[in-house]
């Protein structure tokens, strides 16, 4: 089901209807939205991290980057807008 959710995403990012700097909404909405458990999307948007689709800033939220980082930016930093 988490995969689901994965190819919506980034199917809304590739298109641009999520751009970069764009902030997801909270896991929580995000389950709502998809009537799955919390627990699926934490997987989803940590398979998005993998892909490179996202970063998650602690405290901030999950934000859409830019499929190529730079390999001088830090992985905890802030998302470029």
């Amino acid at each position: 089901m988490y995969l689901q959710v994965v190819h919506h995403i980034a199917e809304e990012i590739r298109t641009g209807r999520l751009p970069v700097g764009a902030r997801l909404p909270a896991e929580r909405d995000l389950a709502e939205q998809y009537g799955v458990a919390v627990n699926t999307v934490r997987r989803a948007v940590r398979e998005l991290r993998d892909q490179g689709l996202v970063i998650t800033v602690p405290i901030k939220g999950t934000f859409v980057q830019a499929e190529q980082q730079s390999s001088d930016q830090h992985e905890e930093g802030e998302p470029n807008t």
